[in-house]
Parts: structure tokens; sequence; C-alpha cells
């Protein structure tokens, strides 16, 4: 009995001490990638407009690249902004076959020349 409860307070003796290290190396990984949406000019999602054919536009490649299973979490989760018709595709990708991917299925929905393409490849070694 004395040994489980030894060994249950130093598990949650040393627990903060796992997490915090664990906390400490792990970084947001598209910190720096964020930065270019607080550039004047730069479409950003909540300028995305409220019609029902730029809600469509976007929902529509949203389904898309979501059905896509072969594509990754990054990818899953770029940023679609529609403005009049105008797509921009904004985030991190695993590599540039997945950003050619997300770019080709945006433009069976809403044209090739309808496509803003600012997505870019995340770093190798991140999660």
């Amino acid at each position: 009995m004395y040994k489980n409860a030894f060994a249950l307070s130093v598990a949650l003796l040393l627990a903060p001490v796992f997490s915090m290290a664990q906390d400490s190396a792990t970084k947001p990984d598209n910190t720096r990638v964020n930065k270019q949406d607080r550039q004047s000019g730069q479409p950003t999602a909540d300028q995305s407009k409220n019609n029902a054919a730029d809600r469509k536009l976007a929902k529509d490649i949203r389904n898309a690249i979501v059905s896509d299973k072969s594509l990754s979490s990054y990818a899953h989760n770029v940023k679609v902004i529609a403005q009049n018709g105008t797509v921009t595709l904004k985030g991190p990708v695993r590599s540039e076959e997945e950003k050619k991917s997300v770019e080709a299925k945006a433009a069976s929905v809403a044209g090739a020349t309808n496509i803003q393409n600012q997505l870019s490849i995340a770093p190798k070694g991140k999660s």
C-alpha cells in the first residue's frame, strides 16, 4: 500500500516538470506566417464577404479540400478567403505537391483566374 502511495506521490510531483519541458519545446508552427496577416492590404478571414455567392464559394472549396483524406491537417486548415468571386488561399501546407493540390481544388470550383495562392510550405521537422 505504501509503495502505491509513494509511486502516486512521485508521479504527481513530476507531472508539472514533464509538462513544462514539453510546452517550452513545442512552438506554434505558423506564428511567423500569421504576421503577414497584420500587413495592410492583405486579405484576412474576417474580410470574407458575407454575400451568398462568396459564402457558397468558400464552403465548396473548403469541402473539396477537407474531403481529400490524402492531404495533411495543415492543408485541411488553410484559410479560404472569398471576396467578390476572388479566392485567396493562405497558410502552411506540407509540400509543393500539397500546395498545387489545394490550389487545383480551389481552381476547379472558382476558376483558375480567380485564385490568389499565398500558401507556404511548412519547414521540415515541424509537427
